[in-house]
């Protein structure tokens, strides 16, 4: 929880970034016969890997960057999460905070978690001002859900350490590491929630059991009678 809240603080300076002049075609976009219009993130050894089709023939660059916009910004909010699960569960935080990360939120105070989730909001209003076009009701068909024709998916403009490259191909390089990263946090966040859902324990404590178990140890040897641990 103590990383979220530094996250948090991070996501709500971003709200007050610049409106970012990114070029869609930095890194490659837009390449009209390449696969996913020349967006970085193919590797090996699977290559272009698109089984469902959410780059198919048909679908436009305005629907495939949208794509590529979600699946960085949760990329980058899995891999947080993954870095909390370990650092909340092994040091003690904030406001007495014991447990499973997946028990944590509710142990949070109200005011907490009513700015919490404005520090959210805030964020997310920010990366709507910087990537989407504004909403038209006149014309809705072409205005919602559209992003800038300048606008590169996930680039909001904030960049305190300076590490995003000047150079198109050290961007793209720099790009496919993060969505690998990424696309491997999504999952790990995915299973250590499930986990924690199933056994009520934490990361650690599950892999001190089952180090036990496959170790011929009775990981139950330590517990008292009518204990369930």
């Amino acid at each position: 929880m103590k990383l979220a809240i530094i996250s948090l603080a991070v996501a709500t300076t971003s709200a007050f970034a610049p409106v970012a002049t990114n070029t869609a075609n930095r890194a490659g976009i837009v390449h009209d016969n390449a696969p996913c219009y020349g967006l970085p993130g193919v590797v090996a050894p699977t290559g272009f890997f698109d089984p469902v089709g959410f780059s198919r023939e048909g679908i436009t660059l305005n629907e495939v960057k949208r794509y590529r916009e979600a699946e960085v910004q949760h990329g980058r909010v899995a891999m947080l999460a993954v870095l909390g699960y370990f650092v909340n569960e092994s040091f003690p935080g904030p406001f007495g905070l014991v447990g499973p990360a997946n028990d944590q939120l509710q142990q949070l105070p109200l005011p907490v978690l009513i700015v919490f989730g404005l520090g959210i909001g805030a964020g997310e209003i920010n990366r709507a001002r910087i990537g989407w076009v504004e909403p038209d009701l006149g014309s809705w068909t072409t205005t919602l859900f559209t992003l800038r024709e300048n606008y590169y998916p996930g680039d909001v403009g904030f960049d305190p350490l300076g590490l995003k490259p000047t150079e198109p191909q050290a961007f793209k390089n720099m790009q496919t590491r993060e969505l690998q990263n990424g696309r491997l946090a999504m999952i790990a966040a995915a299973g250590m929630c499930a986990q924690e859902l199933v056994n009520h324990r934490t990361i650690f404590e599950t892999i001190d059991y089952f180090s036990k178990v496959y170790g011929g140890v009775d990981p139950y040897a330590t517990c008292g009678e009518g204990l369930i641990c």
